[in-house]
């Protein structure tokens, strides 16, 4: 029986913003009712880190990235509508 897929992801936030703060709530309420012990969540905060953002071409916070498993996605906003992140994310009837 195989395991269940691991989920990585990528957070890029604007220091304590409200976007940012609203786009880490509502990702970890995400990821614990649909992927529970199945996450990683990475957060980068741009001002802290603007080179990387540059480099990674983060030109918009928040903005999410799905690494693993693949295909890769990426997500602007907050987060707040739960069944459309998790359809652009490809989570749609992944079991919890």
């Amino acid at each position: 029986m195989s395991r269940p897929a691991q989920y990585k992801f990528r957070l890029y936030v604007a220091g304590d913003a409200l976007n940012s703060a609203q786009a880490r709530a509502n990702l970890a309420a995400l990821c614990q009712t649909h992927l529970a012990g199945r996450y990683q969540i990475e957060i980068v905060d741009v001002f802290k880190e603007p080179r990387r953002a540059l480099a990674d071409a983060i030109f918009m916070t928040p903005t999410l990235v799905k690494l693993t498993p693949l295909p890769e996605r990426t997500l602007v906003g907050t987060l707040s509508q739960t069944q459309t992140v998790l359809q652009a994310l490809g989570l749609l009837g992944v079991a919890a």
